[in-house]
């Protein structure tokens, strides 16, 4: 009696034997009863916003599917799962639902939880780390310590965003693309704030040169990396004021310092004040306060109208002792460089168009080949080639970066000088981890009036994060308002001191996560490092394109310095990378209003028309939201088709790279193609018998051509699940499979027996559960995920005889099979003999024949 598919019941009954039996239990070296090599399959670890989506789903399902092969291939595998759960949105939902941060951070792991095991995949839930956790965020602040100690923590001031209503710090997703603060509304302002800080830049050119490492990761992520480090090289050089102030400044030109008209500072540099004659006090202060209503972005934008303040004051240029006054302007960063640059307007269009708004100097330092330039009259800068005019002891010299060009005799002479030095720069900045918040890992240190800033003693880790805390959202660090736990004594000292009420920001949490998962459980360090060291780097690292630079680069940062801690080994985390694309749901939208309308709204999907305008609708593909109607939920999916069908569809749809479009039909595909193989197994279970091992030399003709189609399934499988992880393709290659099966003939053979097992073990890692009862249904009692990866036989994949083409004067005329080794001879004789080409040459004088081995033979005749 033929038994109906239902992936509920035996995904839920499957999952629990799982459980039960630590199927996915990782062995350590030392567990390993026989020497394996290892493989670390890891994906981002999520939020814990309460459910999952699609994105997740995707994400989850090709990492598991490669730790899965990996196991089947006889690696150990460890394939961890845990929780970034620190961050904004939980204190969002405190001071909104009155929840505290930790219950609802805790409830929505609970749940997702529970959704990750529904969806069948293969973690260690033994090895899960919740960074919210005092057992993960004690050894986070012990990292901390560590950069502290070898001087790359640090405080000093620095531009925040600030409400000037609720009177706090905000972060840079907190303020909209207006500029004003995502609740109060309020324009935000920039403002000085003591800050800590990371100092990444001292690995920048590690970081970058390093990428060259990372030959299994996609080159536009490396290009992003390489772009945000931003190296330039060039030389700096100092300014020194009239008051005898030193004013250092970057320039990749060092060549046209000889046309410098003036400088200009940030708005925010420490010398303004003391640079600021009494008669523009006034205007300096206006400048410097409209300034700090501005966001960088508009603050740099090309095209902008420039402005600016002149402080009163001069400094003099060191390469040819002119006086050059000194200006302010908001598109000069505090931040970037050294807050400070010499303009040389003839030469840089942003300085070129200040000059022109101030009635500035513009003097031409580099002639192009057949032109006169005039500082006078130019109309733009000239960023160009030439030659150096008007510039000392570089005069005459082309212009340019290369051997014997301008920039690297400017460099020499300054160096000779004592007037500067050749340096490369960075626009990567120190990490900048400060965070006046509530629901994050607090700073370990402690502010002492005698000694200063001192370290918490790692015994007394971890400073725990207090749970009285009321959330308003608005005034100082909810922290800084708990005199009980800010005052403390000084670990030194013993006088009365007060905590650092800042937390961290949570890229510190996932900037290590992933060396924790190899020794989860310590509890008396960080982490074992010949623990580490035998599962690190990351093998196969899985995750968004969103996380391209920050997260990575942070990630990387951490390694390195571990390394040069003595901690760990790897010069890299993660070896290969994976961004797979996004999960795009169907709506409609107005194309003139860009409203979205829910689909239940229109009456007719092959017209659609705005029920409120009557206009036309357009369908379009975009990333799931509940804003635009096109949101699917995983649980639904699961509850009507079962896991295994939702992980088909998703490997099936698309290339893990690109975007994926969500088409129920598809779903319903992957739907009926595993039922197909559930009718498949279910009959041949019933009336299987005992079934004998294969001998390839006594097989017919249907047996070995199911024998070839089964390990050209093989092949092709390995193939597609190596290197760049091809599931669509290695998902046709199952469909395949299983239509040869359909079709086959022999199924009484030890072939078909082969066909079907072979078949199960192949689909496991895609479809876990159905695969595990089949197996177990054909009467095997270990699971089907224990059984070794199918290898191909090529004496299996050898083809005994060929289609040839018979052609006669180039025109088709039929077709014969022939042995496939057969030479050139043979092949014109087995085509002399064929009907297919006696019915065109007989009686004719045959001119030549073109025998064209594997392919064809074609006979030239006369008349």
């Amino acid at each position: 009696m033929e038994s109906r598919y239902e992936p509920q019941v035996i995904e839920k009954q499957w999952q629990q034997v799982w459980a039960d039996q630590g199927l996915d239990r990782t062995l350590d070296a030392d567990d390993a009863k026989q020497a394996k090599p290892k493989f670390y399959a890891l994906s981002m670890f999520p939020y814990p916003s309460g459910t999952l989506h699609m994105g997740h789903v995707r994400n989850y399902t090709i990492t598991d599917v490669i730790a899965r092969v990996h196991r089947m291939q006889g690696y150990r595998v460890l394939h961890p799962m845990g929780w970034d759960a620190f961050g904004l949105p939980a204190e969002n939902a405190a001071i909104d639902r009155g929840v505290p941060p930790a219950k609802w951070t805790y409830q929505n792991i609970a749940q997702m939880r529970s959704e990750l095991k529904r969806l069948g995949l293969s973690y260690d839930w033994e090895r899960e780390v919740t960074t919210c956790s005092p057992d993960y965020y004690r050894w986070t602040q012990w990292l901390f310590l560590e950069f502290f100690q070898a001087g790359l923590a640090y405080q000093k001031e620095a531009a925040v965003n600030w409400d000037p209503i609720d009177q706090t710090v905000l972060a840079n997703e907190q303020v909209d693309s207006e500029g004003r603060s995502w609740r109060s509304g309020a324009i935000v302002e920039r403002k000085l704030l003591r800050q800590w800080f990371l100092k990444i830049t001292d690995y920048a050119e590690q970081l970058l040169q390093d990428l060259d490492k990372l030959p299994g990761w996609p080159e536009r992520v490396k290009l992003m990396q390489a772009n945000w480090i931003g190296k330039s090289t060039g030389a700096q050089v100092t300014f020194t004021t009239e008051q005898g102030d030193e004013i250092p400044v970057f320039t990749t030109r060092p060549d046209t310092l000889w046309g410098a008209t003036f400088m200009v500072l940030s708005p925010e540099h420490p010398l303004v004040s003391k640079l600021t004659t009494p008669d523009q006090a006034a205007a300096i202060a206006a400048y410097q306060q409209a300034a700090a209503t501005k966001n960088e972005i508009d603050r740099t934008a090309e095209g902008r109208e420039k402005t600016g303040v002149w402080t009163g004051s001069y400094a003099i240029n060191p390469v040819n002792g002119e006086k050059i006054p000194i200006w302010i302007a908001d598109y000069v960063l505090m931040d970037y460089g050294t807050g400070a640059i010499m303009a040389v307007p003839a030469h840089d269009q942003r300085d070129f168009e200040f000059a022109r708004t101030f009635g500035l100097p513009v003097r031409v330092v580099v002639q192009p080949e057949g032109q006169t330039l005039d500082g006078e009259t130019l109309t733009a800068a000239w960023p160009g080639e030439g030659v150096m005019v008007n510039s000392g002891p570089i005069d005459g010299i082309p212009a340019g970066k290369g051997e014997g060009q301008s920039v690297l005799a400017a460099i020499a002479w300054l160096e000779q000088q004592g007037k500067g030095k050749g340096m490369a720069n960075y626009r990567l900045r120190d990490w900048l981890i400060s965070r006046q918040r509530y629901w994050g890992c607090p700073i370990p240190v402690i502010h002492c009036p005698d000694c200063g800033t001192v370290p918490v003693p790692t015994t007394d880790l971890p400073v725990l994060l207090p749970e009285a805390v009321e959330l308003t959202g608005r005034g100082a660090s909810p922290l800084a308002q708990l005199e009980s736990w800010v005052n403390v004594a000084c670990p030194q000292c013993g006088a009365a001191a007060r905590r650092e009420t800042d937390t961290m920001d949570t890229f510190i949490d996932s900037s290590w996560y992933f060396l924790r998962y190899p020794d989860a459980q310590n509890a008396n360090q960080v982490f074992d490092p010949a623990k580490v060291n035998d599962w690190m780097p990351v093998d196969q690292y899985v995750g968004g394109i969103e996380h391209a630079i920050l997260h990575l680069l942070y990630s990387r940062f951490f390694t390195k310095f571990l390394r040069d801690r003595g901690l760990i080994k790897c010069d890299e985390p993660f070896q290969r990378l994976l961004t797979q694309g996004m999960v795009q749901g169907k709506t409609y939208k107005n194309p003139r209003t860009g409203k979205y309308v829910v689909p239940a709204q229109v009456a007719d999907p092959a017209n659609p028309v705005d029920p409120e305008t009557g206009e036309a609708l357009t369908v379009v593909y975009e990333k799931m939201s509940k804003s635009k109607y096109n949101g699917v939920a995983p649980e639904a999916v699961i509850d009507k088709y079962g896991a295994d069908t939702a992980r088909m569809f998703i490997l099936f749809k698309a290339p893990p790279e690109k975007d994926l479009e969500w088409d129920e039909a598809d779903v319903e595909g992957q739907f009926r193609f595993l039922n197909r193989v559930w009718r498949l197994v279910t009959e041949f279970a019933q009336t299987r018998q005992g079934v004998a091992p294969t001998t390839p030399d006594t097989l017919t003709k249907p047996e070995k051509d199911l024998r070839r189609a089964i390990h050209t399934a093989i092949q092709e499988t390995t193939h597609d699940l190596a290197g760049d992880y091809q599931f669509n393709t290695a998902v046709s290659e199952l469909m395949k499979l299983s239509n040869a099966l359909n079709e086959a003939t022999c199924v009484d053979s030890p072939v078909y027996a082969e066909g079907i097992e072979t078949l199960l073990r192949l689909l496991a890692p895609f479809a876990p559960h159905i695969s595990e009862e089949l197996w177990h249904q054909l009467g095997h009692q270990d699971s089907v995920h224990q059984q070794p990866w199918p290898v191909a036989d090529p004496q299996a994949l050898v083809v005994d005889e060929i289609t040839i083409v018979i052609q006669v004067m180039g025109k088709t005329r039929g077709t014969i099979q022939v042995p496939a080794g057969a030479d050139r001879q043979a092949l014109e004789d087995y085509a002399r003999q064929s009907p297919a080409a006696q019915r065109h040459i007989e009686g004719k004088a045959i001119k030549k024949v073109i025998v064209v081995p594997g392919k064809l033979v074609n006979f030239v005749v006369a008349g």
